[in-house]
């Protein structure tokens, strides 16, 4: 690990699948940061696995075992600032963060969403896409902010929603440009923080 290469945590919910694809992508000696520690509201998250297999420092805390969502919220920051974190990635991170939370990081955490933002922020998104008569579906890149789905857009990618698609086909396709494009962002992201400290 040379000293240019950012140090990048992820938060989960699940599988984790776009997380692996990030550290798929550190594994290149020219990308631009690693991933150095994986975080998740749930204990069962399948991702930690994934995370732990692969020698990334990983940690859960359950929502449940705290009082209040601020109690919650300080864990994550707390682990995430020992651990010297320069980015943080959401990747599938189903829970909504507080504005302290988003402010305090600002700049320095971005997500992925299965969506041509600003079109269908929020869930369900292939199924709208479709039902909505859309010719284009894709996801985006972008900075989390404290509106849901409304940070300034990174990157995106598209695929053609195909006559008779499902929202299940839809997503599939969807997930392959997701794995392509969130580390090519994430990429672009520390390469800027890099020169901006330069």
């Amino acid at each position: 690990m040379t000293p240019l290469r950012k140090r990048v945590a992820v938060l989960i919910s699940g599988r984790g699948s776009n997380m692996a694809a990030l550290v798929e992508a550190a594994r290149n000696p020219a990308f631009p940061g690693d991933v150095v520690l994986v975080l998740s509201d749930r204990a069962d998250a399948a991702g930690l696995h994934f995370a732990a297999d692969n020698g990334i420092a990983t940690s859960a805390f359950p929502r449940k075992a705290y009082a209040s969502k601020a109690e919650h919220e300080a864990a994550f920051v707390a682990a995430i600032e020992d651990a010297r974190i320069d980015v943080i990635c959401l990747a599938g991170f189903m829970r909504l963060l507080s504005p302290g939370f988003t402010e305090r990081f600002a700049g320095r955490m971005i997500n992925i969403h299965p969506s041509l933002l600003p079109k269908f922020p929020g869930l369900d998104t292939h199924a709208r896409a479709i039902a909505a008569g859309e010719e284009r579906h894709g996801c985006t890149v972008h900075f989390v902010t404290a509106e849901m789905d409304a940070g300034p857009v990174i990157a995106q990618a598209d695929v053609p929603v195909l006559p008779g698609d499902t929202a299940e086909a839809l997503s599939a396709r969807v997930l392959v440009e997701e794995h392509k494009l969130y580390p090519r962002a994430l990429a672009a992201v520390l390469l800027a923080e890099t020169e901006a400290r330069l």
